[in-house]
């Protein structure tokens, strides 16, 4: 995995998105993950893409997995978000020194191997974890391991995850405990199948029922306050792609549809050609941001990846919006692929940090700057 460079994660998840992109519509109206999409995933080695060298991987940089990420979102908004997990754990962990060495040798080799990786927090009583309190979900010690208990929301990738890190309380102290996907005790709701956005992410409810793992699946106990800043990025990527693919789609209706009172196709109308250029330069902008952003990586920065992370899915919402609104009635329908890419856009207002977050983040380092 080791040799995969910057030109080579881009074409796989190009090669990778027009194979998932085959089955989107379907995983949506199903509201259901594709098996066929896990192993697409699996087999491409795009779960590998955060894994330090040290550790089997080829350590990519955030730009290239932002690309990346952007690319496979153009396919299934609903599959990247699935994949951008893996990518935002161990890209954090590793950036923030999180891990231990006999952690990265299994969660490492793990997302080499393909797994499925993502962090389990939210609760239904705490909401986001982002906002702070305890959780509700327990663990406690046994002779030689620990006893779990909870039950945990919004949980991406659902029974296809391998490793889930369940965020618990520990004695009176916050603790991040993995947990195997396939241990006794984990049971699954049907949650998500019938959500307005990426209805095909799997983003189901987990319970926890007695589930006991050994000592060592103890990755952290009172884990600091640090900020996740992959988590943000790969998020913008991933709803700026779903609009990416929204672009494409009214581009490509407006160059085949020849209304019978027009006998040429809407592409000649200026008044289109004006909207399509408004959303292409919405666009432009977003991506500019979102890879300056990248490039000038400094994990100090939390303004910078909030104020990337909120254009990106501001200018996602906005576009989808505008390019329903060019096409028309028929974007309404499942004729065209918009109203999926417009439901989908919608998520990434709702993730952390978001709206007035955001924009705090924004102005208070602006602020502290010039102190």
């Amino acid at each position: 995995m080791d040799k995969i460079e910057h030109g080579d994660a881009v074409e796989i998840a190009k090669t990778l998105g027009e194979d998932v992109a085959t089955r989107a519509d379907e995983a949506d109206r199903l509201g259901r993950l594709p098996v066929v999409d896990v192993d697409a995933l699996k087999l491409s080695g795009y779960q590998s893409f955060t894994v330090p060298k040290a550790f089997g991987g080829p350590e990519l940089s955030v730009r290239t997995c932002v690309e990346a990420q952007l690319e496979l979102a153009k396919a299934s908004g609903s599959t990247a978000i699935v994949a951008g997990m893996t990518m935002q754990v161990v890209g954090n962990a590793r950036d923030l020194g999180q891990w231990k060495d006999v952690d990265w040798e299994r969660l490492g080799s793990a997302a080499c191997s393909g797994g499925l990786i993502n962090s389990v927090a939210s609760e239904k009583e705490m909401g986001s974890p982002s906002r702070g309190g305890l959780f509700q979900s327990t663990a406690v010690p046994t002779d030689d391991g620990y006893l779990i208990n909870g039950h945990k929301t919004w949980t991406t990738g659902g029974r296809h995850l391998t490793h889930m890190l369940v965020r618990v309380t520990l004695g009176e102290a916050a603790a991040v405990i993995l947990v195997e996907g396939d241990r006794e005790g984990l049971s699954w709701e049907n949650t998500w199948e019938d959500a307005l956005s990426l209805r095909a992410s799997d983003s189901h409810d987990l319970t926890l029922n007695d589930v006991v793992v050994p000592r060592e699946n103890l990755i952290v106990q009172n884990p600091p306050n640090q900020r996740p800043m992959w988590f943000p990025m790969v998020l913008g990527a991933t709803y700026l792609g779903v609009a990416t693919a929204a672009r494409d789609a009214l581009v490509q209706f407006a160059l085949e549809r020849v209304p019978l009172a027009l006998g040429k196709p809407i592409a000649t109308l200026p008044k289109i050609q004006r909207e399509i250029g408004e959303i292409d330069a919405a666009l432009m902008a977003a991506r500019a941001l979102l890879f300056e952003v990248a490039d000038r990586w400094d994990q100090r920065s939390y303004g910078r990846v909030a104020a990337a992370k909120q254009f990106a899915t501001r200018t996602a919402v906005e576009v989808t919006d505008q390019a329903i609104r060019v096409a028309g009635a028929q974007s309404l329908t499942k004729g065209l692929p918009l109203e999926r890419y417009f439901r989908d856009t919608r998520a990434g207002t709702m993730s952390p940090p978001s709206g007035d977050t955001a924009y705090e983040a924004v102005g208070n380092e602006a602020l502290q700057a010039v102190k």
